[in-house]
């Protein structure tokens, strides 16, 4: 794979996340593998390929990728806005926490703690997805910048929801974090937009 599929990959990682908290918090329902691929993208450590992140497979990412085709085509049919704006604010989020080195050792060692608590518990048990939406909560939400997610508050108002989505917008600074890491950058999603279209297509495809 090219550098910039390698980039598409981790900025689908971060529209994955965002439209899958779009989605819980709209509807309140989130089948387990998307959920299970972005939380385990938050304890691989070292990728051998950054598709090794979500499991080795675009599959996994394919909503992701339809909602980063929907934001650089900028059609108003078909625009995913409330996703759109939540991995534009995690963009942004990640890149004040790149400037907090204490932010992310915390997270670092936090992170280290969770991967026992799956070793113990499983992937998506609820004690995990806790242990995630509370590193979350201490080290995300305190900036200034803060995601606002808008649903249905008959779903958002339910604590596990609540938890599940922390902990996807946990998964998508880890996925900003690497895109960033890979070169990406704010400018490419403005002047590059038919460039990383025509990237984007076979793995959409695939």
């Amino acid at each position: 794979m090219s550098n910039l599929q390698d980039q598409l990959i981790a900025l689908g990682g971060v529209f994955e996340a965002a439209t899958l908290v779009d989605r819980l918090a709209r509807t309140g329902q989130l089948t387990e593998p998307p959920l299970a691929c972005m939380l385990g993208s938050l304890l691989v450590r070292d990728p051998k390929t950054t598709l090794d992140v979500y499991g080795g497979d675009a599959l996994n990412l394919r909503d992701g990728f339809r909602a980063l085709a929907s934001a650089l085509e900028r059609d108003p049919a078909t625009l995913q806005r409330e996703p759109l704006r939540y991995a534009l604010s995690l963009i942004g989020l990640e890149r004040q926490l790149n400037k907090r080195d204490d932010m992310l050792d915390l997270l670092g060692s936090r992170l280290d703690q969770i991967e026992q608590q799956v070793q113990h518990f499983g992937l998506v048990h609820e004690n995990v997805i806790a242990s995630c939406a509370a590193l979350y909560q201490d080290t995300l939400s305190t900036f200034r910048q803060r995601i606002q997610v808008h649903g249905d508050m008959r779903h958002l108002q339910i604590s596990s929801n609540a938890a599940r989505i922390r902990a996807l917008l946990l998964a998508g600074i880890r996925s900003a974090r690497l895109w960033r890491q890979l070169g990406g950058n704010r400018w490419q999603l403005v002047f590059s937009r038919r460039k990383l279209l025509n990237e984007l297509r076979p793995l959409l495809n695939s």
